[in-house]
């Protein structure tokens, strides 16, 4: 009976390994794909939710093969010049290992899925896919308006409690720095004008009118920096897509972010999701994210520029 036990046991591990291992066959077609897409290469791709609320995963639903990777594992703690910032990348070999737990291999064909309900929780999938496309991986994409928009494209749901998949392969192939702006890259841009600053927040945060106290010293905005609040490139009702391209481009050619850029916030969250519209969408391959932002910036001992827009 034991042996009957273990056998059935072997069987279904080796099933949820095969569904996992098919997750490598379908190269996606460019940074953003749609629920249709999605539907017809779920079975062909690695689906990576990522989300804050890990228990609506299963009571919200997710799309069926989804592996939950929970927001507050996405970055980590680090120590730079003495100060302990919080929200910041982890370095290739944790990040190595976080991968390898939520079953990413090196050949894996990824698409990045958030709720799709606000721009806070698309930005939580931008910036796991701007730490993959850091450590070098590039055949990625996110759904487009998320969860939000499989469910509005009446897809077919899974309430099945997340599982652990077989541990990936994956292994950093690069450290993209130029992807990347620290904070002596910011007082560089500052100082010399050497790059566009753009502060992917709300514009109440924007102009200091209300600020983190618990992880800024005070509010407003780098000095020089312009808005670029990463909502107003979402729709505005509905799931939170991304607004065409074509208009995309444009918006960034008007705000003279065409050039070498750094997008901004608190943390380095929504920052992500200005860099997605610029880099990925708009295609400014000069565009980088200030990892620590107004965190760093201010627990650093810089000021930062309240009360006006410049």
């Amino acid at each position: 009976m034991n042996y009957m036990k273990q056998l059935i046991s072997a069987c279904a591990a080796l099933l949820a390994g095969l569904t996992f291992a098919s997750a490598a066959l379908a190269e996606v077609p460019g940074p953003l794909v749609d629920p249709a897409w999605l539907a017809a290469n779920k079975d062909k791709v690695l689906i990576l939710d990522v989300r804050k609320d890990t228990k609506s995963f299963t009571a919200e639903g997710h799309i069926p093969g989804a592996i939950l990777i929970p927001w507050g594992e996405v970055r980590t703690t680090k120590t730079e010049d003495g100060v302990e910032l919080v929200g910041m990348l982890p370095g290739k070999e944790a990040f190595n290992a976080l991968m390898q737990k939520y079953g990413v291999n090196n050949d894996s064909s990824i698409v990045i899925v958030s709720r799709g309900q606000n721009a806070p929780q698309v930005a939580f999938a931008t910036r796991l896919y701007w730490q993959l496309k850091y450590y070098g991986h590039d055949d990625m994409a996110l759904l487009n308006g998320g969860l939000a928009a499989w469910q509005a494209a009446k897809m077919p749901l899974s309430q099945d409690v997340a599982m652990a998949p077989p541990k990936g392969n994956f292994t950093a192939s690069a450290e993209r720095r130029e992807l990347l702006a620290t904070t002596a890259d910011v007082e560089k841009a500052v100082k010399e004008h050497s790059a566009g600053l753009f502060d992917a927040r709300d514009y109440g945060q924007y102009l200091g009118l209300f600020y983190k106290k618990k992880i800024l010293t005070e509010g407003g905005h780098i000095p020089g920096g312009k808005f670029a609040g990463v909502d107003s490139f979402l729709a505005h009702s509905g799931p939170k897509t991304f607004d065409p391209i074509s208009e995309l481009q444009a918006a960034m050619k008007g705000i003279g972010a065409e050039g070498p850029s750094v997008a901004f916030c608190n943390t380095g969250h929504m920052a992500s999701g200005t860099w997605f519209v610029m880099h990925e969408l708009a295609g400014n391959e000069n565009a980088a994210l200030y990892d620590g932002s107004m965190h760093a910036w201010t627990q650093t001992g810089h000021h930062a520029v309240a009360y006006a827009a410049e």
